[in-house]
């Protein structure tokens, strides 16, 4: 028996192909471009068979007759027992031009090729969005009741059925498929589609909160979907059924899932946070919809609506299917279906194999270069602080990926030391002796920067000081406030606003500034520090806000304790868990790569969330810690406490990294 297949190379086409070869003395001929033929090894070792049975036909979709040659349709004409058009454009982002020549005009020139070559058969893969969004039940049998076909897709999709039901000449069946997922066996997809649009706002729901933690949701209409399996074993044993000519089946689950529910199936598949709460996303239909449409002409709504919807993949038209009115009636399937164990799985039962196979091959972030390398590589990167600490761990990392490394301290010593060092690792390192909390210092520096390199692409201020030291011992050393707020807050914010009109003029930068997670926490004894962190930070969030559209790009990052010579002279740090430098780099690192507004422990996001709900007992928490572990002895002009008690140590095991 021989076959011809249009679309045999897209994801639902290749396995039908793979299921007729199946058969006994099955020969295939399937529609391809002349580009695509070089593909031909790679899919005779799909299907497992070679060219003898397996025979491509060069056309084109858009041309008349598909432009199959001369020759070919002589050869073809009275030898196809079924003809399956299965090629069409299944993007919904697609342009309706695009759309219609596929849709439309290629199954006309579909019909036409069928026709002239005298198929037995003809089966059209059609779509459920054929009928538009109908609001109710719509059976098999139904076609011109089709409403609300204003999207491209849908009305392509119903124009190109038309076209079959009232043109071909051929004995005709047309399939309606759900949405298509995933292999139920295998988890195999193609592309982000339907409820793989969903995957990546779970995978960040995953990334926030626990599994446990119950989250708010949304909930709309029934969502058909079925895996690509059921569909092709449907297919193929429906159009080889005797007298089903003229009917059209709904390849649908027959008890689909709410929008809800669906997204709960998949968040369990990913280990994510459940949906506990549902809020009906049909209640925004109440809202009229020219008030809608003047609400999202807004800039600032258009904008953040257009951000929002990049950053989760998700398509403009989205709600049209989260409130999804139609359901699918599927009773002549499975009359057809009765007795071949064909059925559609429950999605319980497969999910989980399609996130993974999702989160292992479509997940967009794996088509991103998010290597140190790849986002540094001949950038000028500048770290102030860099003779030691966290400063020199994160230079290191950076040099070694091929930035074109600055660093800037106040001892040129220190600076030649490690510049000897990163050269005999074979890294080439720029160092500037430079008091940030000089203004002529800074100045003279930014202008060096600006006339020999243009200035710098990434600035991580990371030079600081801190100081321990309870208010009560600080009534008279007010001048620790002052050259605290220099160093951390004035200091960077010269070097910053000295270098953003370089980064202006290029539309593109990157300031990341190392805060502490005292800021988040409001640590006792580091007043001093925490507020001239607290001020850059407050001033990076003003910045970013000046400067979104401009490419230029700000992070803090909320650094808990780290090991470093800042902290040497307080003993009792020697006894409590901390961060190495090299740990506290790579966190530098993460915010290089990716350019998120904030990196903050678990703990120090914690902490500001208790501050903000329960700001008493998040104060009783921290005189506890206060009260706890004393001054250090500089600070209080008294010995310092040798061993630890048992409190101490269960506290700063507890609250790992806060500073104490």
């Amino acid at each position: 028996m021989s076959y011809f297949v249009t679309g045999a190379t897209g994801f639902i086409g290749k396995r039908l192909v793979r299921k007729l070869l199946a058969r006994p003395g099955a020969t295939v001929y399937f529609l391809t471009r002349a580009a695509e033929l070089p593909r031909l090894p790679e899919l005779h070792e799909y299907w497992g068979c070679d060219e003898g049975r397996v025979i491509p036909v060069v056309g084109d979709l858009t041309q008349p007759a598909l432009g199959v040659s001369p020759a070919d349709i002589r050869t073809l004409k009275g030898q196809i027992e079924h003809f399956f058009h299965l090629a069409a454009i299944y993007d919904l982002k697609a342009s309706a031009e695009d759309q219609q020549r596929a849709n439309v005009d290629g199954t006309r020139n579909t019909v036409r090729l069928a026709e002239e070559i005298e198929a037995r058969h003809f089966h059209l893969v059609s779509s459920i969005a054929s009928a538009g969004l109908f609001e109710g039940l719509f059976r098999e049998d139904m076609f011109e009741e089709a409403e609300n076909l204003d999207n491209p897709y849908f009305r392509t999709k119903h124009d190109s059925e038309g076209i079959v039901r009232k043109e071909c000449r051929v004995p005709w069946r047309i399939f309606r498929p759900a949405i298509v997922v995933g292999d139920s066996r295998t988890g195999e997809m193609d592309k982000v589609d339907g409820p793989y649009y969903f995957f990546k706002l779970i995978q960040k729901m995953r990334r926030m909160f626990p599994s446990w933690m119950p989250t708010i949701g949304i909930e709309g209409g029934r969502i058909n979907v079925v895996p690509v399996d059921f569909v092709v074993a449907a297919m193929d044993h429906i159009a080889h059924l005797p007298n089903e000519d003229g009917r059209c089946f709904h390849l649908t689950d027959p008890t689909p899932m709410r929008v809800g529910d669906l997204l709960n199936t998949f968040a369990r598949a990913a280990h994510a946070p459940e949906m506990a709460m549902r809020i009906n996303a049909a209640l925004v239909g109440f809202i009229p919809r020219s008030v809608r449409k003047a609400m999202f002409a807004l800039t600032p709504v258009r904008r953040i609506r257009a951000a929002v919807m990049k950053d989760l993949g998700l398509p403009d038209d989205i709600l049209d299917f989260i409130n999804y009115p139609t359901r699918f009636d599927c009773r002549e399937t499975q009359r057809a279906l009765k007795g071949s164990g064909i059925a559609v799985p429950p999605l319980d039962s497969y999910a989980w194999r399609l996130w993974d196979y999702w989160e292992r091959h479509l997940d967009p972030d794996l088509f991103i270069d998010r290597t140190l390398r790849g986002q540094i590589e001949g950038k000028i990167v500048l770290v102030t602080g860099g003779s030691s600490g966290i400063g020199k761990a994160t230079i290191r990392k950076l040099a070694e990926a091929g930035a074109i490394a600055v660093t800037i301290a106040r001892n040129p010593e220190a600076l030649d030391a490690v510049r000897r060092e990163f050269e005999a690792d074979g890294l080439r390192l720029i160092t500037h002796a430079v008091d940030v909390a000089d203004p002529q210092q800074c100045a003279a520096f930014v202008k060096f920067m600006t006339e020999e390199h243009g200035g710098v692409d990434i600035l991580i201020n990371n030079a600081g000081r801190s100081i321990r030291r309870g208010i009560e011992n600080s009534f008279d050393r007010f001048h620790d406030f002052e050259r605290t707020m220099e160093l951390n807050y004035f200091g960077a914010l010269r070097l910053t606003m000295g270098f953003l009109p370089g980064m202006i003029a290029k539309r593109h930068g990157h300031v990341i500034n190392i805060s502490s997670i005292g800021v988040l926490t409001n640590a006792p004894r580091f007043s001093a520090y925490v507020a001239s962190k607290a001020a850059l930070d407050a001033w990076a969030r003003c910045a970013a806000s000046e400067f979104a559209d401009r490419g230029i790009e700000f992070t803090t990052i909320n650094m808990p304790l780290v090991r470093t010579p800042m902290i040497a002279p307080t003993k009792l740090y020697d006894q409590v868990p901390t961060l190495t430098p090299e740990d506290a780099a790579d966190l530098v690192v993460q915010a290089v790569i990716h350019k998120p507004v904030r990196i903050a422990t678990r703990l120090g996001i914690f902490g500001a969330l208790l501050h903000s709900l329960t700001p008493k007992a998040a104060q009783i928490i921290m005189n506890t810690t206060f009260r706890m572990f004393p001054d250090s002895s500089a600070a209080a002009h008294t010995r310092e406490q040798g061993e630890q008690t048992a409190d101490q140590v269960a506290f700063s095991q507890i609250m790992r990294g806060i500073h104490f």
